[in-house]
């Protein structure tokens, strides 16, 4: 039992009455639970009660009636990807897994858009879609459930063109804390009837409602073009950055890695590039709209202390550069056997990017644990990803005080502690310093309204101290 936050009779009285409806579909031996007891996050596992496995929103508004019923806790998991323990049932109690949750009910083509239910995965959708000439463009980098990829509030390498999950999302279908089932948005492309409830839920990981079907909007599949420059420096790579955006350039990604990523490329991989700042770049449009802008992009990486732009020849070769993006973080992880990553997630203002990646470079540079930068910083999002020995308690304080820098500087810059991974466990202690006490408060009332038991995944996003403010019954009380 992970918490006192319930009589063990209940807890078993619970687990039975799920085993006699759902059958084989509600285990508790301890390799299911062990598999749903953790993320790809540093957090530590915390094993659930019992792992249930819906078919249907109706089926999952009968697991949360039995959670409400004893009073336990309720926790969605997706895909097991989340890299701020979102989907750890930290206080046990049911793991409400959405894996058969896992059909495609529509595609309308010519309205652009995909009506899923939440265990469907990223890539199985885009697969889906190959023959229509659409696709889903939100990237996460894992192939993620796109339930989960609504609770974490989702972003990615293509968020510069085409947006984040909340842009990208047009209604749910949400199971309520009292079992209630609602929909919201609609198949419209813009609505002003009321409150957004569908925003609401979008980025609230699991805490105010379990989303069991999504609306997603869809975008016709770009004709591209792939490209690569290294810099002298960080900040000669970001300002590039910034000048191309202040141009009102149109581009279809563009990604930063560090020198120090890009020598673990050129050891695992085909792609063997200076080992320097680098920037990936995407090009959407015709031929001639591609040269327009490649251009003037070229000159700005020149000014900037660039090289010249070298372009990927064909699909395969853009294919395999992309690729590296997505494996290159493994990649340095397996070169520090028995490491554990530790990503941070900002995002700032674009004008600040330069100056906040310079002082986390110079923060990395003074510490003895390997980290890489990464970013989308097109939209001024970058991780510095540590690879730590989670066992080494001085390396485990260390790169604790350097995320709290980091995420310290963001916030400072006019910026966020997430900027796509949610807040889950590692980021509440800084939502009142981006937020404002009395903003959180009200998030917190909101919680309370729909949530008043508090069994929606208990001990996530909101601070323990506010939520109890709120009159919510904290977990571990």
């Amino acid at each position: 039992m992970n918490s006192p936050f319930r009589l063990r009779s209940d807890i078993a009285s619970a687990i039975a009455e799920l085993k006699a409806r759902f059958g084989a579909r509600a285990r508790d031996s301890e390799a299911v639970r062990g598999h749903h007891g953790s993320d790809e996050s540093h957090h530590p596992a915390s094993l659930p009660d019992v792992v249930v496995e819906p078919e249907t929103t109706e089926e999952v508004a009968e697991v949360v009636r039995i959670a409400g019923r004893y009073k336990i806790p309720l926790v969605p998991f997706g895909a097991g990807s989340g890299l701020e323990g979102a989907a750890i049932p930290v206080h046990g109690g049911i793991s409400l897994d959405t894996l058969r949750l896992n059909r495609i009910l529509e595609i309308r083509e010519a309205d652009m858009i995909a009506r899923v239910e939440a265990g469907v995965r990223r890539q199985t959708l885009n697969t889906f879609l190959r023959d229509t000439g659409l696709f889903f463009p939100v990237d996460p980098g894992a192939d993620a459930s796109i339930g989960g990829m609504v609770g974490t509030g989702a972003s990615g390498t293509n968020a510069v063109r085409f947006g984040v999950m909340r842009e990208n999302v047009l209604g749910l279908t949400v199971v309520l804390a009292d079992g209630r089932i609602i929909r919201t948005g609609s198949l419209a492309r813009k609505s002003s009837a009321g409150y957004d409830l569908t925003r609401l839920f979008v980025g609230s990981e699991g805490t105010l409602g379990i989303v069991t079907e999504i609306t997603l909007r869809l975008h016709p599949v770009p004709d591209s073009v792939s490209a690569v420059a290294g810099f002298t420096t960080l900040e000669g790579a970001v300002q590039a950055v910034v000048d191309i955006k202040r141009m009102g350039l149109q581009i279809g990604r563009v990604e930063l890695l560090d020198n120090r990523l890009i020598g673990v490329i050129a050891r695992h991989s085909a792609i063997h590039l200076p080992e320097k700042p680098t920037l990936y770049f995407e090009f959407h449009g015709s031929q001639s709209e591609i040269e327009a802008v490649a251009d003037a992009v070229a000159e700005i990486v020149a000014e900037h202390g660039g090289d010249p732009i070298a372009w990927m020849k064909s699909v395969d070769e853009a294919r395999a550069l992309w690729e590296t993006r997505r494996l290159g973080l493994g990649w340095a992880g397996n070169e520090r056997p028995g490491s554990t990553s530790w990503p941070s997630d900002v995002c700032v203002p674009v004008s600040r990017l330069a100056e906040v990646i310079v002082e986390t470079e110079a923060d990395i540079a003074a510490s003895t644990v390997p980290a890489y930068i990464v970013g989308h910083v097109g939209d001024g999002n970058f991780h510095c990803v540590f690879k730590l020995k989670s066992d080494d308690p001085a390396e485990l304080a260390e790169v604790a005080r350097l995320n709290a820098r980091i995420i310290e500087r963001a916030i400072a810059a006019g910026g966020t502690s997430t900027g796509e991974h949610g807040i889950g466990l590692g980021k509440r202690a800084y939502l009142e310093a981006e937020h404002g006490h009395d903003a959180v408060a009200v998030m917190a009332l909101l919680k309370k309204a729909l949530d008043p038991d508090n069994i929606l995944n208990p001990g996530k996003v909101l601070p323990d101290d506010v939520a109890a403010a709120a009159g919510l019954p904290l977990p571990f009380l």
